[in-house]
């Protein structure tokens, strides 16, 4: 029976449905992490009475026809880039993003990876870097005299050095736009990466047009909805129970026609 394998197809679906939305609930506490949302399609179609043909010799046309779907199949993973609250740190070097952007990271090959993750720290050298010590791009050292650490708004970096009575402008930090977020690659680690479907990145200051602001002490939390989270598990556990009911009633009908006399 078609019904079988048609009910197969939606307890797969429902089972990834079920592990996208495990990944969201799991990382509801990861600094800048975007909840995704998977997107289904339908199937082929068998047909039994092809729509439009001709169901007479005077040229009668069949209004309706008849076609059956064969079960559904997932197209896509979405991931959700709307703002994610923010929080308070009171640490200097936690630097959330209001709007879009994502800071640029040096990978230990060379490649350039993008992140929404904004706690960052010092290295050994006084580099900043990311919490797994990538550097961050443009490069930025804070002398070890440094007293204090000021991050503004528009990404220019400045500290405060004994015996001097105005602020050192160290640098200038920088933001990544891209024309499809959702098409960059998630590698893990808070990165992504540039693909094919994301578009080349635009490069600016925060602030820029286009580009989202800084917030120093601060840190963007995940964009994750616990109420809407558990409201389609719910819905996927009862989709994956009611398509189990199909393949376990189309077992019984073939049972029963097998059991014909």
């Amino acid at each position: 029976m078609r019904s079988l394998t048609t009910a197969a197809t939606g307890m797969m679906a429902q089972q990834l449905n079920i592990d996208v939305i495990a990944n969201n609930i799991s990382n509801v506490t990861t600094t800048g992490f975007k909840r995704s949302r998977t997107e289904f399609a339908d199937l082929l179609y068998q047909d039994l009475r092809r729509v439009g043909t001709q169901s007479s010799d005077t040229a009668t046309i069949v209004p309706a026809g008849v076609q059956v779907g064969v079960g559904v199949k997932p197209i896509a993973v979405y991931r959700i880039t709307e703002q994610g609250g923010l929080i308070p740190t009171d640490n200097p070097l936690d630097v959330a993003i209001k709007g879009r952007g994502y800071f640029q990271v040096t990978l230990p090959d060379g490649t350039t990876a993008y992140t929404r993750d904004g706690a960052l720290r010092l290295s050994n050298d006084g580099t900043i870097v990311t919490a797994d010590g990538f550097d961050l791009v443009p490069n930025i050292a804070i002398p070890d005299t440094a007293t204090g650490i000021s991050i503004n708004a528009n990404g220019q970096v400045e500290v405060t050095i004994p015996g001097q009575v105005e602020p050192q402008l160290l640098g200038q930090l920088q933001l990544a736009t891209f024309i499809n977020e959702a098409g960059m690659q998630q590698t893990g680690d808070n990165l992504l990466l540039e693909t094919e479907a994301s578009g080349g990145p635009v490069v600016g200051n925060p602030g820029a047009i286009g580009f989202g602001v800084l917030q120093q002490n601060f840190l963007e939390q995940s964009n994750v909805n616990m109420v809407s989270e558990m409201t389609d598990l719910i819905t996927a556990q009862r989709a994956y129970e009611i398509n189990s009911k199909v393949i376990q009633a189309s077992d019984e009908m073939m049972q029963t026609v097998s059991n014909i006399r």
